[in-house]
């Protein structure tokens, strides 16, 4: 899967999300840091990326517009988290939500719970 990781999560989880066989940039890298959350949506859908971030706008966008991609994950509580427990998050989830996300889904991941959207949301 190709991931786009939002600015509110830390660059340094593409060098641990990429040895664990993920695609993954930042928005800094494609010069979206300053861009706004429409964007940096349809930044992913253009490059064909699920949007990895902890900002639940995403999810508002997607609910608004009635598109079916991309795919967003939302990360609950990433404040205070080290990059490492974060990145050993996504790596224990993301393959389990996989076929859901290359359908088209908004997912939230907790440290307990994992809740599944399909999109479009009507």
């Amino acid at each position: 899967m190709r991931l786009l990781l939002d600015n509110n999560l830390s660059p340094r989880l593409i060098d641990i999300m990429s040895t664990g066989g993920w695609d993954v940039v930042h928005v800094a890298s494609m010069g979206l840091r300053a861009a706004s959350d429409r964007v940096v949506l349809e930044a992913a859908r253009t490059d064909d990326r699920i949007l990895v971030s902890a900002d639940t706008d995403f999810g508002t966008l997607l609910a608004t517009s009635h598109a079916p991609h991309p795919s967003v994950v939302l990360v609950r509580r990433v404040a205070g988290r080290r990059v490492e427990e974060l990145a050993g998050l996504l790596l224990a989830n993301l393959p389990a939500v996989e076929d859901d996300l290359l359908r088209g889904s908004v997912v939230v991941i907790g440290d307990d719970s994992i809740r599944i959207r399909s999109l479009p949301i009507d």
